[in-house]
């Protein structure tokens, strides 16, 4: 017969799963930290609509827009291994000209692990 976990033990099964989770940051925060750190006041203009369950970029692809000093960042932020699929999905977009003529830069952010298992950030400006 097996026995069942006390409510103590599934406590800390739950909290070490939580932990766990919260420990793990996403390619947004990610990029998110780097902006701050290159002088960027970033926001993130991805949406979720809880009805239809769907993300949402702005201009269907920006995840954050970033600010400094005469100078605008759109940036479209994935994983290392789909940096070209964006940049494709980017210049295939209806709003790429308008952005580019608004003076608005343009970069993929892509987030993957090196041999170490450390994070590192592929960045490609296609302004």
């Amino acid at each position: 017969m097996e026995t069942l976990p006390t409510s103590r033990q599934r406590l800390r099964q739950i909290t070490a799963t939580c932990l766990f989770k919260m420990a793990t940051k996403s390619p947004t925060q990610r990029s998110l930290e780097y902006l701050r750190e290159q002088g960027y006041h970033p926001e993130v203009v991805e949406r979720f609509n809880s009805f239809t369950k769907q993300r949402k970029d702005l201009w269907t692809w920006c995840d954050i827009l970033a600010i400094k000093k005469d100078e605008v960042l759109a940036v479209q932020v994935t994983d290392s291994t789909s940096v070209s699929k964006r940049i494709r999905k980017i210049q295939e977009s209806d709003t790429v000209g308008k952005v580019r003529d608004a003076g608005i830069r343009i970069e993929v952010h892509g987030w993957g692990k090196n041999s170490k298992g450390r994070y590192v950030l592929r960045v490609e400006d296609i302004s």
